[in-house]
């Protein structure tokens, strides 16, 4: 049986730019509202049915070393805070496949970006939160 421990060359592309180089922490939460379907006479809730569907309530999580740069950090995220973007994040560089699927989530928005967080003797770094938008996963 095959496992996967950790990401040894993942890929991280934010409005088209990749910032592998400069990310630490990727974390891709696929999910849905949830719906209530409970009815009279049931004994405890139920939620979702195979005939009711919800709207994706997607976020990717970014920790990204901070770079001013032309075509790094600070560069990319300025200016994507409070509208949406696309992004992507891989396990691995190379095509997709089921071993290395691609997950995309566009449409999604960043209500918030702290350009500068810095301590005496550390890198500086930001944490960023993409949400909402829709998540497709590609394994071909």
């Amino acid at each position: 049986m095959a496992t996967s421990v950790y990401l040894s060359n993942p890929v991280i592309q934010i409005n088209s730019v990749s910032l592998t180089d400069q990310c630490t922490s990727a974390v891709v939460t696929y999910s849905f509202d949830q719906l209530e379907t409970t009815t009279f006479g049931d004994t405890a809730h139920k939620f979702g049915a195979a005939t009711v569907s919800s709207l994706q309530n997607n976020t990717i999580e970014v920790e990204l070393f901070q770079s001013y740069a032309a075509s790094e950090t600070e560069a990319t995220i300025f200016g994507l805070t409070g509208i949406t973007t696309t992004v992507i994040v891989a396990p691995a560089s190379g095509v997709a496949s089921a071993t290395n699927p691609i997950f995309t989530l566009t449409g999604c928005y960043l209500a918030s970006h702290t350009p500068i967080m810095a301590t005496l003797a550390e890198l500086s770094s930001i944490s960023l939160v993409f949400a909402g938008g829709v998540l497709t996963k590609a394994v071909s």
